[in-house]
């Protein structure tokens, strides 16, 4: 069954408004220093949403998904709207998506998302099962970190935190080591703070499955690595090392 694209897109936003909490929004703020428009949904109650209409609706492809994703996403104007769009795709993005939900996904950063949250809930939740299905796409995130949307410059490192080692069926997968690095010296200097935070995290990350590296990586950059960026990257290495990085000087 291939449903109308535009009704079941009104449908679902209806759906959606109609769980609206004005106090779990106004509580909601607080993650979010210059505020975000939101209807006052858990991210839990907006998956369920997306997973109990196409429970009713199993045959709907692959493709008319992503195409329903597309008109939720262009209608949305609150941060459950743009969560609910995501939703919609993830349960097929590993076996029944392909490379064009990379384009789409850079469009929805460049375009849609509008705070971390959002950012990171396309990277972690839908992005992720596609990867473990798609690794071998994963290096097309490196052309994220030259966009002119930061939301795309921290998704190329948060869509690919989470391989620095991953256990894919059988076998082990390792994130190059010149992809992590290569993205953070790319995005070293960029002001935009959650890109720093991202930079840091998988840094953060890499330094627990390759301490030594990450250790001399640190010491090469450590004048140009923002001091927050720097802190949060030195994490998850011995304490030792950890202290001995932090007391260079970094002048």
């Amino acid at each position: 069954m291939r449903p109308d694209t535009e009704a079941a897109a009104g449908q679902l936003l209806e759906l959606l408004a109609a769980r609206a909490d004005g106090a779990f929004a106004e509580r909601m703020q607080r993650y979010f220093p210059g505020g975000t428009a939101a209807l006052g949904v858990s991210n839990a109650a907006v998956v369920a949403l997306a997973d109990d209409w196409f429970r009713e609706r199993p045959d709907v492809p692959p493709v008319t998904r992503l195409l329903l994703a597309e008109e939720v996403l262009s209608r949305a104007t609150r941060h459950e709207e743009v969560l609910l769009g995501f939703a919609l795709v993830r349960k097929v993005a590993k076996t029944g998506l392909g490379p064009e939900l990379l384009d789409h996904a850079l469009g929805w950063l460049e375009q849609r998302v509008s705070n971390w949250a959002q950012c990171d809930d396309l990277c972690l939740k839908l992005l992720y099962p596609f990867f473990l299905g798609h690794l071998d796409l994963l290096p097309h995130t490196r052309q994220w970190t030259e966009s002119p949307s930061g939301w795309a410059r921290r998704a190329a490192n948060v869509a690919v935190v989470k391989f620095v080692r991953r256990t894919v069926g059988k076998s082990t997968y390792e994130l190059p080591l010149p992809h992590v690095f290569g993205n953070c010296v790319r995005l070293m200097h960029d002001d935009d703070p959650y890109v720093q935070k991202s930079c840091g995290w998988l840094l953060k990350a890499a330094g627990a499955v390759h301490p030594e590296e990450v250790a001399d990586f640190l010491r090469t950059w450590r004048g140009e690595l923002r001091r927050d960026t720097f802190r949060y990257a030195v994490e998850k290495l011995d304490p030792e090392t950890r202290a001995a990085l932090m007391s260079l000087d970094r002048s």
